[in-house]
């Protein structure tokens, strides 16, 4: 009897609930290893659930089709970029331009060789068609604060802020992508190079 009315007095186990930007988290976490895994096309909700460990209708909550989970996840991709090169940018002196852009540079490009499986897997469809975005923009917009900053400081002049950002992105990511093809991924050796090339570009 004893046993009885302890058993009926035992208060139900509550369902642990996590914050929204956890679950959001588990969800995009177990979405980039499986689609990295198998492939976007290969992965189904099912499989994300039952990686995040959560349910069916928790998925849905927070995104309506898988497209918007690649949106999301490229959205934490270029947030976690730009995250990463502003600690780099970080640990240099305020007033030594320079400086500044080589740490952009060194940020960048760890970061890419990082992390460059995933952004082909969820930018993949990013083609021609689709030529500005919200994330390349996060990302050129800290690269253009640091040069109209030393502008201003009259470390240089140029032309056109935004244009110089793009030249120096996009020569990133090209170098990035040719050290990788050919089997490279010392981060240093770009660097190295692409720091002397940007050095005599803002000095011209």
């Amino acid at each position: 009897m004893a046993i009885k009315a302890e058993s009926a007095t035992r208060q139900p186990r509550k369902r642990r609930v996590l914050p929204a930007e956890v679950r959001i988290d588990d969800l995009l976490s177990a979405a980039a290893d499986l689609f990295l895994s198998k492939g976007i096309e290969a992965t189904t909700v099912d499989d994300i659930v039952g990686r995040a460990g959560v349910a069916k209708g928790t998925f849905y909550h927070y995104f309506p089709t898988k497209t918007d989970v690649i949106l999301a996840l490229r959205e934490r991709f270029s947030r976690g970029f730009v995250d990463r090169v502003a600690a780099a940018i970080s640990a240099c002196p305020p007033h030594d331009h320079p400086a500044r852009i080589t740490a952009w540079l060194r940020g960048a490009v760890a970061t890419y060789l990082a992390n460059y499986e995933l952004h082909d897997v969820v930018f993949h469809d990013f083609t021609h068609s689709r030529r500005q975005s919200q994330e390349k923009d996060t990302v050129i917009a800290q690269l253009v604060a640091l040069l109209e900053a030393g502008e201003k400081a009259g470390a240089w002049t140029l032309p056109d802020t935004r244009m110089t950002a793009l030249v120096f992105f996009d020569g990133m990511h090209g170098a990035v992508d040719d050290a990788i093809a050919g089997g490279g991924r010392d981060p240093e050796a770009i660097v190295r190079l692409l720091s002397a090339l940007f050095t005599r570009l803002l000095r011209a």
